[in-house]
């Protein structure tokens, strides 16, 4: 009898540390109420690079299978990626709204990430936590993604955590989940082709946006009041700045991002 009350309580101290545990990443996580909001006001702005471009912007990574269809030669890795001033691949979004507009669906009705070419596309996105589609879309080649949830890039101490990781042999579709526990930044790759990267970002709320190829953003249909509107890249990590929105006001945010920092 005495052994079984001790293995008893030893499950029970597991099941309350799992149901704690839980708890805690979804307090990390936070929550969000999506209503029928409409107006509010809107921030927009444009993400800018200054000062010369470190030595590995361009990463050219040796292809050595599946040439007929990756290519032959080398593959450039685009790590910064900035035209005419404007830095490319950032997510810009609002930090901890509890409530505010509905997420939309996206354009083709789910969310997407297409192997093809032996490239991920898009190299980066915004996904609703949930159901998303992982299409091989290359004939005759294996591919392997690898999606992990990077905990600690607001601290700039960052962890992988594998959200899920398996080979797609042949052409088609394979339907999966996107659930971070603790963390909205999301790393993607190829275990088959080491020059095969991206990603994504999973918030809780739909206030978020990859900037545009001129560097620019916009958010709006933002209830009124104080935020912190943040900026992450996946090399650069974290930038942030302050902003006040008004029913039907807009303001201008910018953020410009540098090697040298």
């Amino acid at each position: 009898m005495k052994t079984s009350r001790i293995f008893a309580n030893i499950v029970l101290s597991l099941g309350l540390a799992l149901v704690l545990g839980t708890t805690a990443d979804a307090a990390k996580r936070g929550k969000y109420e999506e209503t029928d909001f409409t107006g509010g006001g809107s921030v927009k702005g444009k993400v800018s690079f200054e000062g010369a471009l470190p030595a590995d912007a361009n990463e050219k990574i040796k292809i050595t299978k599946n040439v007929e269809v990756c290519g032959e030669g080398d593959r450039e890795v685009v790590w910064v990626d900035v035209k005419d001033g404007a830095l490319r691949g950032v997510f810009v979004f609002i930090d901890k709204i509890k409530k505010g507009k509905k997420w939309q669906k996206p354009e083709m009705g789910t969310y997407l990430v297409d192997q093809k070419g032996c490239r991920f596309r898009p190299w980066a996105q915004v996904v609703r936590p949930g159901p998303i589609i992982i299409r091989n879309s290359d004939a005759g080649v294996l591919h392997n993604i690898n999606a992990r949830e990077l905990i600690g890039v607001e601290k700039g101490r960052v962890v992988k955590k594998t959200l899920f990781n398996f080979g797609q042999p042949e052409p088609g579709d394979i339907n999966e989940e996107i659930k971070p526990r603790r963390s909205s930044y999301i790393g993607i790759n190829c275990e088959a082709h080491n020059f095969m990267f991206g990603f994504l970002m999973a918030p809780v709320h739909p206030y978020a946006v990859v900037v545009g190829e001129d560097g620019s953003f916009s958010i709006d249909n933002l209830p009124a009041g104080k935020y912190t509107l943040k900026a992450w890249h996946p090399r650069y990590g974290i930038k942030k700045t302050k902003i006040t929105v008004e029913d039907g006001g807009a303001i201008d945010a910018n953020f410009t991002f540098s090697d040298s920092e």
